[in-house]
C-alpha cells in the first residue's frame, strides 16, 4: 500500500525523530524552512550534528524516518513531503 507523508515538525533543543512510529520507511524531500531563525541540526550517522541552513533541502530515498532526528532553535520547523512507494 502506498501512503502519502506530509508533515511539519516543530524543532526543540533536544533531538526528536521525524516519525512517532518505531519504523516508518518512506522516500521524502526534507526542507529546513526559509523562515527559520537559525540552522537546524540533523543527527549524523556517527552521532555528530549536521547543520542545515534555512531554506536548505535534500531528498531521501527509502529512509526510516524514526532514525532521522533533528534539533535546533525552539519554534523553527522542517517539512517532509513524500510517500511510501
Amino acid at each position: 500500500m502506498n501512503n502519502i507523508v506530509q508533515r511539519v515538525i516543530t524543532i526543540g533543543l533536544a533531538y526528536r525523530p521525524c516519525s512517532d512510529l518505531e519504523v516508518e520507511v518512506a522516500s521524502v524531500d526534507v526542507l529546513a524552512l526559509p523562515s527559520n531563525v537559525a540552522a537546524v541540526e540533523f543527527e549524523g550517522d556517527t552521532g555528530s550534528p549536521v547543520p542545515w541552513q534555512p531554506g536548505e533541502w535534500h531528498s531521501f530515498g527509502r529512509v526510516n524516518l524514526a532514525h532521522l532526528r533533528v534539533r535546533g532553535t525552539p519554534g523553527d520547523r522542517v517539512t517532509l513531503v513524500g510517500g511510501t512507494w
